[in-house]
């Protein structure tokens, strides 16, 4: 039998051990660190360490063969960019901006002569879209980002707390 303060601890630990079996205690979400899009296989996969989060079928700009290249080429990027900022009132439900163009993507485009574009996103679906996001997610639709349903968008949003890193492959 314990005696004392060793009687005290063994009857917390009995409490929060009941306590922790009984009360509806939330895991806390591990968190992104990195996102791959590889865009052949039209996949979105998420990455805590080596751990992966989540994984979702996407839809990609309605030119989704090669690297974009300016602006309403309507390619979606290939690299390594940044997820670096999140947009909660965006016109497709959420969104999570990717840093393209970068400084290579800036320079190409100015030996070029064009604008790169910008305004690179992981977004949900159109707000107030007469189609459902089954229908949508089966083509590639949008200007050059990377689409999700509003569910799926919603889980991402979830776990990246930008900035996070994501890779584009072909």
């Amino acid at each position: 039998m314990l005696k004392g303060s060793n009687a005290c601890l063994a009857s917390m630990l009995a409490m929060v051990g009941t306590a922790a079996a009984t009360d509806d205690v939330e895991a806390v979400q591990p968190k992104a660190t990195f996102v791959y899009v590889d865009k052949s296989e039209r996949q979105l996969f998420v990455f805590s360490g080596r751990t992966l989060l989540l994984q979702y079928p996407i839809a990609l700009g309605r030119v989704p063969a090669g690297h974009k290249q300016q602006e309403g080429d309507k390619r979606t990027p290939e690299g390594v960019y940044m997820l670096d900022w999140k947009n909660p009132n965006s016109r497709y439900h959420r969104s999570i901006h990717v840093s393209y163009p970068n400084a290579a993507d800036r320079a190409d485009a100015q030996r070029r002569g064009v604008s790169p574009g910008g305004d690179i996103m992981i977004h949900g679906q159109p707000n107030q879209s007469p189609l459902p996001a089954a229908a949508l997610q089966q083509h590639d639709w949008t200007d050059g980002c990377i689409a999700l349903t509003d569910a799926q968008m919603d889980a991402l949003w979830e776990v990246v707390d930008v900035p996070v890193p994501i890779r584009i492959v072909p």
